[in-house]
């Protein structure tokens, strides 16, 4: 069962992104930066923690789950650090998660053929 739970509401985040790229003339990119913003604003109000309680990796795994974590670090930076917390918080809570991207990227970039696009 939390493999459908899973399913459905990761489905209908990217059901929501897809909607958004049809139905308006919002670039990928912003659509993108809207859904790890939403995560934020979800996370910072309380609203992100019940549904990824629900849902799993089907909420925490989605783009929007990047900004929750951001904000979850920035709300613990800031009650153990103070203000410095704010600007710390969120990127430590992420390191793993950016480093590997970082990572994998340079993985992908040597492993490719680079090369101008024509």
């Amino acid at each position: 069962m939390d493999y459908i739970k899973a399913f459905v509401v990761g489905g209908l985040i990217c059901l929501v992104g897809q909607i958004l790229i049809d139905k308006t003339k919002l670039t990928p990119a912003r659509i993108l930066t809207g859904f790890v913003v939403a995560g934020v604003i979800f996370g910072a109000v309380g609203l992100y923690a019940p549904l990824a309680d629900f849902a799993g990796a089907g909420a925490s795994v989605p783009i929007c789950g990047f900004g929750n974590l951001m904000s979850q670090g920035v709300k613990q930076a800031l009650a153990e650090e103070g203000a410095l917390g704010i600007f710390t918080g969120g990127l430590k809570s992420a390191a793993g998660g950016i480093s590997a991207a970082v990572f994998f990227a340079l993985i992908a970039a040597l492993c490719s053929k680079p090369g101008d696009k024509l």
